[in-house]
């Protein structure tokens, strides 16, 4: 089944601004609150889409990407897209929305739901070539994650009782609003260390070495962030955090990135530029062999179809545009001034531009069509 526009989902249009979005979210999560709808899976399944568009459409990146590619913009191994997280993640938006717990009474359902505990978020620099970007690859990390310490035993919190939180009731003109605060005892655990091994903290946890694999897509550009869930640091009684891996991209010797397209610069000699000739020059995948016709002009854009990077939302493959230049020798040795000097008057080397020798400004606008 198509996911619905999630502009439509919220009831609010594409020049809606952040306060409008965030309203709009607060009505349709209220009315859909599985606490203001006991065992009805439309109403839970409508809570959900809204936490999902409210996540798109509440954050300003993930809305422009979202307003220029729709659902595809948010593709498997992206880093983002749509609301993956369980409900408590989304009890937990939903109670930030409006300043205090996801749950409320009042309106005959379960009452607040306890927060899991979730560990904190590990982050690391991983570096790629524009080779290592153009195919996608695998990198094996090395990390220390906090992990419970083997033979660690636990007992219930006794200041929340297991809950994770430490509730108040206040009446409101909509009935008894239930806010919960996180139990500072267990940090929201709902558990406490009983018994740990010697040389292991007051929290149970301990850190190891380990190796993640981390598939990364081609297409990734320098500064983006990719999620690998359940691999930071774990939580007493709860779930871990992710692993965040920030891309950055190592310059190329030659090449130079500009989104999906690389550009390449050529400089021919002046005999060469005259004459044609072959050459060899760099790509992603490897060097390839290009002719020069004979009276190539400096300036001239030659463009290798799909030798560019693929789109990280899968939308096609970028060009390598090779850019000419002509070398002129700055010093000249007696008999090379004479050579020129007699080729000066002949008609060939008088500067005559045809229609099919584009100027400056159309090159550029070529380079970009």
């Amino acid at each position: 089944m198509a996911k619905r526009d999630y502009y439509d989902v919220l009831g609010v249009n594409k020049n809606s601004s952040q306060d409008e979005i965030k309203k709009a979210y607060r009505k349709v999560a209220l009315k859909n609150h599985p606490d203001r709808n006991p065992d009805d899976k439309e109403a839970e399944d409508r809570f959900k889409e809204a936490a999902e568009a409210y996540d798109i459409l509440g954050n300003e990146e993930k809305r422009r990407k979202y307003d220029q590619f729709g659902h595809q913009a948010f593709g498997a191994g992206a880093g983002g897209g749509g609301f993956h997280g369980n409900m408590n993640d989304i009890f937990d938006m939903f109670g930030d929305i409006f300043g205090g717990g996801g749950g409320f009474g009042g309106f005959g359902g379960g009452g607040a739901r306890q927060r899991q505990a979730k560990g904190s978020n590990l982050r690391i620099k991983v570096k790629l070539t524009l080779e290592e970007i153009a195919d996608g690859v695998e990198k094996k990390i090395k990390i220390r994650r906090a992990k419970v310490a083997e033979g660690v035993t636990f007992k219930t919190c006794p200041t929340c009782n297991g809950a994770g939180q430490v509730q108040q009731v206040t009446n409101t003109i909509l009935g008894q609003m239930r806010t919960a605060a996180t139990c500072s005892t267990c940090n929201g655990a709902g558990k406490i260390v009983d018994q740990k091994p010697s040389g292991v903290g007051s929290d149970g946890l301990e850190r190891k070495e380990e190796v993640v694999a981390v598939k990364i897509p081609g297409g990734v550009q320098d500064g983006m962030q990719l999620r690998v869930g359940g691999k930071g640091n774990e939580a007493l009684g709860g779930i871990p955090g992710d692993l965040i891996v920030l891309i950055e991209e190592i310059p190329h010797d030659s090449l130079t990135r500009d989104g999906e397209n690389l550009h390449y610069e050529l400089t021919l000699s002046f005999p060469d530029a005259a004459l044609g000739t072959s050459v060899e020059i760099p790509t992603v995948s490897g060097s390839v062999k290009i002719n020069i016709d004979k009276g190539t002009q400096p300036g001239k854009i030659l463009r290798l179809k799909n030798k560019g990077l693929p789109s990280v939302q899968g939308y096609g493959r970028g060009d390598q545009l090779i850019h000419i230049n002509v070398w002129v020798p700055k010093n000249l040795s007696n008999e090379e001034k004479k050579t020129l000097e007699g080729l000066k008057e002949s008609k060939n080397f008088e500067p005559n531009p045809g229609k099919s020798d584009k100027g400056f400004f159309d090159r550029v606008k070529e380079m970009f069509s």
